[in-house]
């Protein structure tokens, strides 16, 4: 059986002497793992790879598109399998995790009374026509937000489907599939039993993938709201766009082979636009199952968009940081669920989606409601079995949050007899509040707010509150703020690319639910809704997904990376107090927190100019990721892992380009890929460092544009030309800019300092930001 360009020789020593190591070491040594294996060319079968290795290979999956195999194999065999000729790559396989009403008002696409924006409903036609899909947990067919009206044409182009026995597809609903044998492996391994039921049918049973897929591209649906609250109109932002689940994500996790092979063949199927509401931490691009399979997605113009993770604000924990894909992180919008908490003559507003406590009731804070045995800090943090029944019963605890999960919490105090919570925020998450479908009624109040809560405690010997809630709230100022969690830059993978892209709402966020879960997720709730409040970069991300589905809707031929690039450049920096975006705390955030700005669609579709990044220009980014420059097409000195990922992703990425190709003999830096931010670390602290970029005019005819710069303390930026004009003959007309760095003060560049530069013809604003430092690494 043919394996690749090294099929039939004989056998080099090393790897004969290791096959030999292998042979004799001992069963109890040995653990099968999965793995991604990519060559150089088309891949053996796995009984010819088996035969070269001398072991059991189980096929997980074909992947023909990158000439992959996913495969379980002894772990014992990998550093022989490492030698054989003709294998790129081989990269254990590892879990994943999973990570409206009034969004799309917030966003300036329909005014207050509901009624579309022109942009949305003519320009960007509500997305018809466009495929939108997620790789997710699933999709329940039954919501209303996948019903077919009867006006849906059948998609063109579509070659995809549900699968067999999935009933539910329609015009709206298109594609339904699992992929599962990635995660079959994992739990085999670990000695653990899948839910059979869950795990083989592409049926929604954990609740994520219907929200995350019914908010990018859901029906209109009336008088809908989470457990009465925020009644409105539920729709996607391509409310008029087919959409597709692929589902990879279990309860357990998701499989990288699992989203690997949904994401390929989404691509395979006639996908257009893609939301990855998924992510692990961030890892270098080789090891990284999201990071190749998007490579491959945007060759074949797919647009991929991400969320950035929920580990924030520790600086750094921004994931899916590729620049290949559109990085989304989470702010609030301007609505809130409010939940007063009376106590004494002072009323303090948190949030919630619980009812009210009957009457005013004795209160407690939870750290001195401890059981016996059980410490102070545990029964703070209302942690299972840590709260005394005698202490609690009848009375709101109060529990701070962290450790165990809000409604988790909540469940633990009721259990304890309690009738109620306030659930306190501690420094670090300061104003991040939740409106959570709690199951006795309760309240999430701020760091701020809760001092005085604590400080009435400690002040009265018999404590007394009540906690009312109200309908939903809308007009809040300042908003956006950054939620807490969102996760923040820098990149720690390629700090020369600024992560995230974006952001977009991604707190309160009320979308389509599964009836198979209950809407805290605890065994103990048998309530079933069919619309659910959620938050995380999981909601944002696909609100910048429907919003790329009107964009392709407008401008079919627009490749990804000009998507990408009217998405960034158009995006808000303000709030609407007319102050800057805000994080947590209160403090101005920056662009390591929310990227370019807060996603504003209305301009999006008429960005002006654009950053273009083609292929050639990834695969000269790759190459700058060499640490020398050589004649050749590599470096001998290349070290692995980078010698992987650049023979890995140059062959994805070349894969459309007929041309030859070998890396510039010029000396390229990351920082020169023609991205639509700039972020420049390193800079030298005496003469200068320049990077390059380059726009086209979407506009529409003639125009000149000029720059102003906002220069980040310590450092001066130029840009030379100044001032860019084009004719209007050439649509794809390019003008070349150089950015100069020059830093004038060593200790402000030696922090992380930010401005930018903007474009603007008087009508466009084309708005990139900067980062510079001194710092290295």
């Amino acid at each position: 059986m043919k394996m690749g360009r090294g099929a039939g020789r004989v056998m080099p020593l090393a790897l004969a002497l290791l096959l030999a190591l292998h042979l004799h070491a001992t069963p109890a040594s040995a653990a099968r793992k999965s793995y991604l294996v990519i060559f150089d060319g088309p891949p053996p079968s796995p009984t010819g790879l088996a035969a070269a290795l001398g072991g059991t290979v189980d096929l997980i999956y074909s992947f023909g598109g990158i000439n992959g195999l996913g495969i379980q194999i002894d772990s014992l065999l990998v550093p022989v399998l490492k030698l054989l000729s003709g294998v790129v790559a081989v990269i254990e396989d590892k879990l994943y995790a999973v990570q409206t009403t009034r969004s799309w008002e917030f966003l300036g696409l329909q005014n207050s009374n509901g009624e579309a924006h022109d942009v949305w409903k003519n320009i960007g036609k509500f997305g018809e026509g466009v495929i939108i899909a997620n790789v997710d947990t699933g999709v329940s067919p039954i919501s209303a937000s996948f019903r077919d009206d009867g006006t849906l044409p059948k998609p063109a182009n579509w070659i995809g489907g549900c699968q067999p026995g999935y009933s539910g597809c329609n015009n709206k609903l298109i594609g339904a599939r699992v992929f599962n044998e990635g995660i079959k492996a994992m739990s085999e391994q670990n000695g653990e039993q899948v839910n059979e039921t869950e795990v083989n049918s592409p049926w929604d049973y954990e609740g994520h993938g219907t929200h995350t897929l019914s908010t990018a591209g859901g029906g209109f649906v009336p008088n809908v709201g989470a457990l009465g609250h925020g009644t409105g109109t539920a729709k996607g932002g391509s409310p008029r766009a087919h959409v597709a689940s692929y589902k990879a994500c279990f309860k357990e996790g998701c499989s990288g082979l699992d989203i690997l092979r949904a994401i390929l063949t989404a691509v395979e199927d006639g996908v257009h636009v893609l939301s990855l509401s998924v992510g692990s931490p961030a890892s270098d691009y080789i090891t990284d199952t999201i990071a190749i399979g998007t490579a491959y997605a945007v060759t074949q113009l797919v647009v991929v968009v991400a969320a950035g993770g929920n580990v924030g604000p520790t600086a750094g924990s921004i994931s899916n940081v590729a620049p290949w894909m559109l990085t989304v992180g989470a702010s609030t919008m301007d609505r809130i669920f409010p939940a007063d908490v009376v106590i004494g003559a002072k009323t303090i507003t948190g949030q919630s989606l619980t009812g009210s406590t009957d009457q005013p009731c004795a209160m407690i804070s939870g750290e001195k409601a401890n059981a016996a045995g059980q410490s102070a800090a545990n029964s703070s943090l209302c942690m299972p079995g840590s709260l005394d029944p005698a202490k609690v019963s009848g009375k709101i605890v109060v529990c701070t949050r962290g450790s165990n999960g809000r409604v988790a919490k909540g469940e633990v105090v009721k259990d304890a007899g309690g009738v109620g919570m306030v659930l306190c925020n501690g420094a670090a998450s300061g104003d991040d509040v939740s409106a959570d479908p709690h199951i006795i009624p309760a309240a999430h109040c701020s760091y701020s707010q809760c001092i005085d809560i604590f400080n009435y405690l400690q002040s009265d010997a018999s404590p007394v509150g009540q906690i009312k809630t109200r309908d939903a709230e809308v007009g809040v100022k300042p908003s956006p703020v950054m939620a807490a969690f969102s996760s923040r830059g820098p990149n720690t993978i390629t700090t020369q690319i600024l992560k995230p892209d974006i952001i977009a709402p991604g707190v309160n966020v009320i979308a389509a639910y599964s009836q198979e879960v209950s809407p805290t997720g605890l065994a103990s709730d048998s309530r079933r809704v069919v619309y659910m409040v959620e938050s995380g970069t999981s909601m944002s991300c696909p609100h910048v997904a429907g919003i790329a589905g009107l964009l392709r809707a407008k401008y079919p031929k627009w490749n990804p990376n000009m998507v990408y690039s009217a998405i960034m450049t158009t995006a808000n920096r303000g709030g609407n107090d007319g102050v800057g975006i805000r994080d947590e705390t209160g403090s101005a955030a920056t662009p390591f927190s929310y990227g370019s700005g807060h996603v504003n669609p209305v301009r999006a579709l008429d960005p002006g100019l654009v950053y273009d990044t083609t292929t050639r220009d990834y695969l000269n980014f790759i190459c700058s990721l060499r640490p020398t420059n050589t004649q050749g097409l590599l470096p001998v000195s290349l070290p692995p892992p980078l010698d992987i990922l650049w023979t890995l992703l140059i062959r994805v990425f070349r894969g459309t380009d007929s041309d030859p190709f070998k890396c510039s003999k010029d000396d390229n830096h990351p920082e020169d890929l023609n991205y639509p931010s700039i972020s420049a670390p390193c800079l030298p602290s005496s003469g200068s460092f320049t990077v390059k970029r380059r726009v086209r005019n979407v506009g529409g005819g003639a125009a000149s544009y000029t720059v102003s710069i906002t220069q980040p303390a310590g450092v001066t930026v130029t840009v030379n030309p100044s001032t860019v004009s084009f004719d209007g003959k050439n649509p794809k007309e390019e003008k070349h800019f150089k950015v100069t760095f020059q830093v004038d003060n060593p200790v402000e560049a030696a922090n992380y300092v930010f401005g930018g530069i903007e474009w603007s013809d008087g009508k466009h604003h084309v708005w990139s930001p900067i980062v510079a430092t001194t710092k290295c690494g």
